[in-house]
């Protein structure tokens, strides 16, 4: 009877470890379950676009904190815009979340669409950047760089994945830190002043690199529809060659897991855009009036306000052309593509009058 003791007794003594174990397992299950709705919950959260700023008072505020404000309350020419450059970066860096485009942990390692929307945004910042350091802070082709400028520009342009040694973050904090370096030295007095040129042919160069950017987004979107494309890439000149021929005619399709985000970079860059020409319509107010063609700018504005109408899909729709479901990247292209032309026309005022 002994042994048949020993052996009900070492059943038993299993049964107590599975059900042990058992009760861990419920544990460890609840509390990954817990895990991943709160993680969800905050992804949900940090996928929040931020909200439209003003930019004048942004500026006004930026200059009273350091100092720059005079009694007349008017801005020096250049530093809506810079100021403006300046909030767009700090804005991918402090809003909820953070910049989430280098993130190794979840939520944000598993979140697409907003660091394709901070993609669109840099690239505009980036841009604008280029613009301060080539056009806006030069009298002439022969004159000097600013001294801010020139470190600014390439710290923008730095790898957006990096996480460590150095960070991305760093990098473009260290890029505004010079730039307000510069908007200091253009509101402030003394010898080592900066300065901000509002030309019309400096904002017409820029306004080039807009029109660039916009068409290739516009091109990208579009291609969320499968359709083939002749290939015009020699066209309007018959001495013009290229390294690869092409063929002529191309198959363009975006992949089906590229859509959202070419539709959200294409949404990050209209944000930063409409901030970016309401301080070009204050600093260039004068060129713009001289050259009738403030009105065209703020079409540009209206155009570019409608790709930010709120999506009340859950999801990023692709239907076909004229078929059943919506399409938002087709959407999206025709708000981009009535702009870029918009721009367009505004840069031949600006170069004819």
């Amino acid at each position: 009877m002994s042994w048949l003791k020993a052996k009900w007794q070492a059943l038993q003594a299993r049964l107590n470890f599975a059900a042990i174990g058992s009760g861990i397992g419920k544990v460890v299950a609840i509390v990954l379950l817990v895990l991943a709705i709160l993680l969800s919950f905050l992804g949900m959260y940090w996928s929040n676009e931020p909200e439209q700023f003003d930019v004048v008072a942004s500026a006004k505020d930026m200059a009273a904190e350091r100092g720059y404000l005079n009694n007349s309350k008017k801005l020096v020419v250049g530093y809506t815009t810079g100021s403006t450059l300046h909030t767009l970066v700090d804005t991918l860096l402090e809003k909820p979340g953070g910049f989430i485009s280098n993130d190794l942990m979840p939520p944000g390692v598993f979140m697409d669409n907003m660091p394709a929307w901070e993609f669109g945004v840099l690239v505009q910042a980036r841009d604008l950047a280029r613009a301060f350091r080539k056009e806006f802070s030069r009298s002439q082709s022969q004159s000097t760089e600013d001294v801010n400028l020139k470190i600014a520009e390439p710290q923008f342009n730095f790898d957006t994945r990096s996480w460590a040694l150095p960070s991305s973050e760093s990098e473009y904090r260290r890029g505004n830190q010079e730039l307000q370096e510069y908007l200091d030295r253009l509101a402030g007095q003394g010898n080592n002043k900066a300065n901000f040129y509002a030309r019309a042919d400096n904002l017409s160069d820029w306004l080039s690199d807009v029109s660039t950017r916009l068409g290739s987004l516009s091109q990208r979107l579009s291609a969320s529809v499968a359709n083939v494309r002749e290939n015009t890439d020699l066209a309007g000149d018959t001495s013009a060659r290229q390294s690869n021929d092409s063929g002529a005619y191309q198959y363009v399709k975006t992949p089906w897991s590229k859509v959202d985000d070419v539709f959200y970079e294409a949404r990050g860059a209209s944000w930063a855009l409409i901030h970016i020409l309401r301080a070009i319509e204050v600093d260039f107010v004068f060129t713009l009036q001289d050259k009738n063609a403030l009105v065209s700018l703020r079409q540009i504005i209206r155009e570019l306000e409608a790709t930010q109408t709120s999506i009340w899909s859950p999801f990023i729709l692709n239907g076909s052309g004229f078929g059943v479901l919506a399409n938002h990247s087709l959407v999206m292209a025709s708000y981009i593509s009535r702009a870029n032309t918009a721009i367009i026309d505004l840069r031949r005022l600006l170069e004819q009058g």
